[in-house]
């Protein structure tokens, strides 16, 4: 790859420190069915992102990398250079099939097998999706079907999609409540205590549960979800006045006055004028009679006579 650090040889560019479900690494039943991690369409972002499939394909997980800079892992007797730590959960296949069904909609308008709906020339594991268990199974719930014959064919429904989707924000909800997740104003001041009880609303959890669920969907069918939800769009927060500072500029600070002046009595009449601390007040009223200017110690010395 063009601009790649080269590895050392001692390296393992295969290997990766990960944290995974039992389900995730169970032995293939095949030789040709081993787990596979692959790039795929994320349906929010349409960028390539990290997936793993299980031994044959059954189940799909998401894969999440937790990474910081100079991290390495020592594995045996050798060091791992790539340090990030793998996290790996279950994910529905349905949010990925779902953007390709939104697609398809779009550009063709009717009915069609499936497998001809999830096509991508750019990800070519794609058609692994519908291997997974239950989404034949599970497809009706974002989809109207038809079937001719012996075959099956599908065709988007948005009204479907947001009542499932609606039900896996219902779902959120509950688990995020039975975790005794913070959500709401505690989200945004997580650091701030306050000796008044913060109480989460359901509107504070059906948010919460709709921005979890939006970052596997497209931006389009999350803001339809949100109005199929009732929930109003959140408007900016007043800006509150800025403080008065100085203007910062990208041209240097060129000098404006001369600064001489404050040599001179202008200064002194200035500072008359000006508010005085207790502490200065009281400073003011010292006897001062006998003392030298401080200015006195940095003058030059007078010369002697010879």
């Amino acid at each position: 790859m063009h601009g790649a650090k080269r590895r050392p040889a001692d390296a393992h560019p295969g290997q990766w420190v990960l944290i995974a479900p039992e389900a995730a690494t169970d032995p293939p039943k095949t030789a040709d069915s081993e787990p596979l991690f692959t790039k795929l369409r994320n349906p929010s972002t349409e960028e390539a992102t990290l997936y793993l499939f299980n031994s044959g394909a059954q189940q799909l997980f998401e894969v999440k990398a937790f990474h910081e800079e100079y991290r390495s892992w020592f594995i045996g007797q050798t060091v791992q250079q790539d340090g990030r730590l793998l996290f790996v959960t279950p994910m529905d296949p349905l949010f990925l099939i779902l953007y390709y069904l939104i697609k398809a909609d779009k550009e063709q308008g009717k009915f069609q097998p499936l497998d001809q709906v999830v096509l991508d020339s750019e990800y070519p594991s794609c058609p692994l999706l519908l291997k997974c268990a239950d989404v034949k199974q599970h497809i009706h719930h974002v989809t109207e079907e038809k079937e001719i014959g012996s075959q099956k064919f599908y065709k988007y429904s948005q009204e479907k999609t947001l009542k499932w989707l609606k039900k896996k924000v219902n779902q959120t909800v509950k688990a995020l409540k039975s975790n005794n997740i913070c959500v709401g104003e505690r989200v945004h001041a997580a650091t701030f205590i306050s000796a008044k009880q913060i109480t989460d609303t359901k509107e504070d959890y059906v948010r919460y549960a709709h921005g979890l669920i939006s970052e596997y969907i497209p931006q389009d069918l999350s803001k339809d979800l949100l109005k199929y939800l009732g929930l109003p769009e959140l408007k900016s927060p007043a800006l509150e006045p800025p403080l008065k500072k100085r203007k910062l500029s990208d041209v240097p600070v060129e000098a404006e006055e001369d600064y001489t002046k404050f040599n001179s009595s202008n200064l002194k009449t200035k500072k008359a004028n000006s508010k005085m601390s207790a502490a200065q007040k009281a400073l003011a009223k010292v006897d001062k009679s006998g003392m030298k200017s401080i200015s006195t110690f940095f003058s030059s010395k007078p010369k002697a006579s010879k």
